[in-house]
């Protein structure tokens, strides 16, 4: 590993380590893992499925369109962390996290929280933009401040997410053709 690369990730380890909430701030602690839960994977994925089956066209073509992108773009993350192996910190919160995905970088859920707000200004009114734009930080700061991710982490999860939520949106048309499908599907069923 080259010098440079050395010292950064040292920093980065001291960097995240000061940030880290001690235990005695019980309350802190409690509203960061409302905001670190908030950004999982299977939240987003089981809302959004329950978005497009219980609310009407607008919704469920958003709904459609950013499950799309932030499946496409779990995929992007789980590559880049299976290839660089970068351990996640040494700490007690979010077992789940350490046993199922081991690796640390980049932060899964900083890139779906970009990718929400990225996606948000096609998809989504001004005010779900604002929401999720004001949320997103939040998520990543937890990840840092609860110890399952470094800084560099969560801030190469919001650019991979960012760079995917672009490239999502240039997908939208296939995306809405995608919901039409479904839709006529399900008519011919039922």
């Amino acid at each position: 590993m080259k010098r440079w690369m050395r010292k950064l990730l040292k920093w980065d380890a001291k960097f995240s380590k000061a940030l880290l909430v001690p235990n005695d701030k019980k309350a802190l602690s409690l509203i960061l893992k409302i905001f670190a839960h908030s950004g999982d994977s299977w939240f987003w994925l089981a809302g959004l499925i329950l978005v497009w089956i219980f609310s009407g066209e607008a919704w469920g073509r958003r709904a459609v369109f950013l499950a799309l992108g932030l499946s496409i773009m779990a995929v992007i993350v789980i590559l880049m962390k299976v290839s660089i192996h970068r351990p996640r910190p040494e700490g007690d919160w979010g077992q789940i996290y350490r046993i199922t995905d081991p690796h640390s970088f980049p932060s899964g859920h900083a890139a779906r929280t970009a990718a929400l707000v990225i996606m948000g200004f096609a998809a989504g009114p001004p005010w779900f933009v604002l929401v999720i734009a004001l949320w997103a930080p939040w998520v990543g700061i937890s990840r840092v401040a609860l110890g399952v991710h470094y800084l560099l982490d969560v801030i190469a999860g919001w650019i991979v997410g960012a760079v995917m939520g672009v490239i999502a949106i240039a997908f939208l048309p296939l995306s809405n053709r995608l919901y039409d499908l479904i839709e006529e599907i399900i008519l011919k069923i039922f």
